[in-house]
């Protein structure tokens, strides 16, 4: 998987964001019809298979040294194969080289693979954060050698 930056407006990364929250429409029940909407203070990275992204991640600056992964999706047809792993990675060594050595996410409690992702990749949990209803993680990455 070639795994690129993409702007918050460009239109394969919304479509993988619409899907990705049409998929939590109909796992959550309540939780409604959202749209896109794009956020310039989030670094964004798509991931393409064969010219098709099929994957998506972001991740934003939150407190002093601290990053949220936030938008995190694989396509159905193509989970299984480690590209949510990889898409992790990528996120990691990108807010660790802007400075951001602790990595936080929050994620809903009954999506169990993505939580087995999280834990297998390192995340422990912490403190809800956000809506109480979710889990949350946290990281600490090594920091980098000069």
């Amino acid at each position: 998987m070639l795994i690129e930056t993409r702007p918050a407006l460009d239109p394969e990364l919304a479509a993988l964001i619409t899907a990705q929250q049409r998929e939590l429409a109909v796992a959550v029940a309540g939780a409604g019809a959202r749209i896109f909407e794009p956020h310039d203070d989030v670094a964004y990275l798509v991931g393409v298979v064969n010219g098709r992204g099929v994957a998506c991640g972001g991740w934003q600056a939150r407190d002093a040294g601290v990053a949220e992964i936030t938008r995190m999706f694989v396509r159905p047809a193509h989970r299984g194969r480690g590209l949510g792993r990889q898409m992790i990675v990528a996120l990691e060594e990108e807010a660790l080289a802007a400075g951001r050595q602790v990595i936080r996410l929050e994620t809903a409690a009954h999506m169990r693979a993505v939580i087995g992702l999280y834990q297998s990749s390192g995340y422990a949990r912490i403190p809800a954060y956000g809506d109480p209803r979710n889990l949350c993680f946290e990281k600490t990455l090594p920091a980098l050698v000069q």
